[in-house]
């Protein structure tokens, strides 16, 4: 078996090694201290395709492999752990479930403009008294009688990058009786009636990774907006 790295992925890697090194590390420090959210080197990161190393160019992201995202974080990282956080949960937690799962409408309509840094996603699973047991979550989704839409409520914690996200990948029980066979996942836009922020949290370290609650009062989510079938979350 061949472990030598590809051309491609040599050069993604020193593409990433030079970004780091001249446009991250000189400012990390400043925005770990202020915990402000480094809106501009985020966007040159989408610019240069790390937002969505892994996803297909046709959805504007890099169109590379695993090895690719793996040597992309490796030298991220190495400059600031809150880039390399804001740039995994944007290639990982967010992107690929809808890359595996979602419509071509999602992939086009909530992928693309996550991959190429035009937006922030973000992942909310966890809630105050769900943690580790995912599956205990108290977050309900409910249909419309006429089936169009789901009414979702409930709190989530913790969310990387939750104050910046414009979209948010969100698990709700559509079935509580079921436990984890009836959690459904949803894709939230935060700019829709219903969707609050919570206070950004105070870190010791990685601040300028934005961490917040959010919080789901009534908000509608269109039906088509569902990731997969009911219970597939």
């Amino acid at each position: 078996m061949d472990f030598a790295l590809t051309e491609e992925q040599e050069m993604i890697r020193d593409a990433a090694r030079e970004f780091a090194q001249k446009e991250i590390a000189p400012v990390a420090a400043r925005f770990d201290e202020t915990g402000e959210f480094p809106v501009e080197t985020i966007r040159m990161a989408g610019e240069l395709g790390f937002m969505g190393i892994e996803v297909p160019e046709e959805y504007g992201g890099a169109g590379m492999d695993a090895v690719g995202y793996a040597l992309l974080m490796e030298e991220i990282a190495a400059a600031d752990a809150a880039h390399s956080t804001i740039v995994s949960v944007n290639n990982s937690l967010y992107s690929n479930g809808i890359l595996e799962f979602g419509t071509e409408e999602q992939k086009r309509r909530y992928v693309t403009p996550v991959a190429s840094g035009e937006v922030i996603g973000a992942y909310a699973l966890t809630e105050p008294q769900s943690g580790s047991d995912a599956g205990n979550i108290k977050t309900r989704a409910v249909l419309s009688d006429d089936g169009s839409h789901y009414v979702i409520n409930g709190k989530k914690s913790w969310i990387t990058s939750g104050p910046v996200a414009r979209y948010i990948v969100l698990f709700a029980a559509t079935d509580p009786a079921a436990g984890a066979k009836g959690v459904s996942a949803f894709i939230i836009d935060t700019e829709n009636e219903g969707f609050h922020r919570g206070k950004t949290e105070p870190k010791l370290g990685i601040r300028a990774s934005a961490t917040c609650e959010i919080e789901l009062t009534d908000y509608r989510c269109p039906v088509e907006d569902r990731i997969a079938d009911e219970g597939m979350g």
